[in-house]
């Protein structure tokens, strides 16, 4: 019998002794970082409801609790229980039995209300059924991401079953070693922005956090080959955490199973479906473009299928000598700062990801609260000593400004933008000034992929600001189903209508003008003197944004003959700060002064190089702690 084997067996013990003698537990897995127990009288494990929780508490385990498949109540009269114990006006949409498992997907418009108070009604479900309920969200706005991944996921349930039990023996295994130093190695936007990747490592264990591409820079990828790394052999990667979506986070974590990682990605449910969708955007784009991508979808799905979400505050046994928890990094839909508490206490580490410390229109501010942290690796984006933006209300009133002028005079405004966080942020601001009347009631067309990354964040409110997400539950108040808001297909007939019309508003992908449709709509409205392409999000040195920002007025481009030529941009150019998805410079050092306790050392990175190296010094200076601007393929020891 193996440890982990002994361990399990010691834990079923552990368990029959605390439940009910009438309780029965027929068996006890890992299924990644839970314990699922399995027993024979559901009904009356569910009519303890403080059970589950004390077992918790007592074994230190996020516990599941699953009936044995042949004490279940048949799918066809269980059906019409659970529907007469859910209040109708939760809007259950679809009910999906799961012998294998005992559970019963339950997906409803308004979950809260399947769940019931201190989850009453879910224990009321499995007390006359057996089943064990889960409950998803029926979105909103239809997202064909979400659904993709829902019905995906449902069709590899065993195999994902069979991940998820050998992850778990992982996470459960014996210490081995008795080093006690802890790693951090660069792997990737250190003195640069984009190619996000980290690895650290622990005594007993080796984790990648993100792994991203360069915008702009074409072939320009984290430092995979390393020893470190996977020159030791995928396989030798422990888990892999994801902070957020963002290609220039998220772009290669598909090749990792190309070379051979089969090991778990932890993220926040909303990063797994949209890495998804951005992921299988960016082979498609590569395809257009006549590059080779770099993985095929298949590895998307892979990526997809070793997901184990997490959510915000829940701490997560990820390895022998590693918990791991996710907060609110106010950046983009379930992004998350994360933190690593090693060892028994030995050491603390937090990756920042990328940050926004104040609330925005779509999200709380990030969270800073950890009980202790002796390093922070933080991103420093606007880290330079000049790096203040507009306040945000400021913002909102100049970008109202440009519409209203640009719209006085018959144009067109033409915002590239990041599919996922900038876009909704900016059809928050659209949306409320024609209601109010403070900008003329024109059409807001949104091309690319910002109408389905829409519909995935009204699949997920509970990650958005509070007042948003109450709005979001009523469908007449949703400012997202505004009736301005018109989604382009993709098709250039459209966009052909839309340059022929009147004044109306155009947000597009990509928001660093490196392909995508926004490059249609250069040709189809740069040589418009009444127009204005106006940017409201980080321009990256060496993308063509960034060039036209600087006074680029001759754009090479494609045309639609495939022939390579020059556009002469005759639209007006305006840049409206204070909308990034990023701390600047007072909200970085907010987001350390703030911290208590601070941490020792701060390393900072994900930013040009004169940012990381003005945040380390000022950082230094105000705090009286030690930073680091470090370079890629620098590793740092601690003890």
């Amino acid at each position: 019998m193996s440890a982990v084997e002994r361990k399990l067996e010691d834990i079923k013990e552990t368990i029959t002794d605390e439940v009910p003698s009438d309780i029965s537990i027929s068996d006890v897995k890992y299924e990644g970082p839970e314990l699922v127990v399995y027993t024979r009288d559901p009904k009356k494990f569910a009519g303890d409801g403080d059970l589950v929780r004390r077992l918790a508490s007592k074994l230190r385990k996020r516990i599941t609790v699953r009936p044995d498949p042949d004490v279940l109540t048949r799918p066809e009269k269980a059906r019409e229980q659970v529907e007469a114990v859910i209040p109708e006006e939760a809007g259950v949409t679809d009910l999906d039995f799961h012998a294998d498992t005992g559970e019963v997907v339950i997906e409803a418009e308004k979950p809260g209300m399947v769940i019931g108070r201190h989850g009453s009604t879910l224990r009321e479900i499995t007390q006359e059924v057996g089943w064990t309920p889960e409950v998803v969200r029926t979105p909103p706005i239809e997202s064909s991401t979400v659904s993709n991944v829902r019905n995906f996921l449902k069709h590899e349930r065993d195999e994902r079953r069979d991940i998820l039990e050998r992850v778990g023996r992982q996470i459960h295994r014996e210490e081995m070693s008795d080093d006690e130093w802890v790693r951090i190695s660069t792997l990737g936007c250190c003195r640069e922005v984009g190619r996000a990747a980290f690895i650290l490592n622990t005594p007993e264990t080796r984790v990648l956090i993100d792994c991203g591409d360069k915008p702009g820079a074409e072939g320009e990828v984290p430092y995979l080959q390393v020893p470190e790394a996977l020159g030791a052999g995928a396989q030798n990667i422990d888990a892999v955490v994801l902070t957020h979506a963002h290609l220039d986070h998220s772009a290669l974590i598909p090749l990792l199973f190309k070379y051979g990682y089969d090991g778990p990605i932890y993220c926040t449910e909303p990063t797994r479906d949209l890495m998804g969708l951005l992921t299988l955007d960016y082979l498609d784009v590569a395809a257009k473009e006549g590059r080779a991508p770099p993985y095929e979808s298949e590895q998307v799905r892979e990526a997809i299928k070793h997901c184990i979400p997490l959510e915000y505050g829940d701490v997560t046994d990820i390895a022998p000598d590693l918990k791991l928890t996710f907060h609110n990094a106010g950046h983009i839909l379930g992004s998350a700062v994360t933190h690593f508490h090693i060892g028994d206490g030995l050491y603390n580490v937090a990756f920042s990801g990328d940050i926004h410390y104040d609330d925005t229109r779509l999200f709380n501010g990030a969270t800073n609260e950890f009980p202790r942290v002796e390093t922070l690796v933080m991103e420093s984006t606007y880290g330079g000593r000049n790096d203040y933006q507009t306040d945000q209300t400021d913002s909102e009133e100049e970008l109202k400004k440009v519409i209203r002028e640009t719209a006085e005079r018959g144009g067109k405004v033409l915002i590239p933008a990041f599919a996922v966080g900038r876009s909704q942020e900016i059809m928050l601001v659209l949306e409320e000034a024609m209601r109010k009347g403070e900008i003329p009631e024109i059409p807001v067309h949104l091309d690319g992929m910002i109408w389905e990354a829409t519909a995935i964040h009204t699949t997920y409110p509970e990650y958005l600001r509070d007042d948003l997400r109450d709005r979001i539950f009523h469908e007449d108040q949703n400012p997202f189903l505004a009736d301005q808001f018109n989604h382009i297909d993709g098709g250039e007939e459209e966009r052909q209508e839309v340059a022929d019309g009147g004044p109306c508003v155009v947000l597009s992908t990509s928001g660093m003008v490196e392909g995508g449709p926004i490059m249609s709509w250069l040709q189809h409205l740069g040589s418009e003197e009444d127009s204005t392409m106006t940017f409201v999000g980080y321009q990256a040195q060496g993308t063509l944004g960034r060039r036209i920002q600087n006074g680029w007025d001759e754009i090479p481009m494609d045309d639609r003959g495939g022939s390579r030529g020059k556009l002469t941009l005759n639209m007006n150019v305006e840049t409206v700060d204070g909308f990034s998805g990023h701390a600047d410079r007072q909200g970085l050092m907010n987001f350390v002064r703030t911290m208590n306790p601070r941490p020792e050392k701060v390393l900072c990175v994900h930013g040009d190089e004169s940012s990381v190296q003005d945040l380390s010094s000022a950082l230094y200076h105000e705090f009286n702690m030690r930073t680091f601007a470090p370079k890629n393929l620098e590793t740092f020891r601690f003890k």
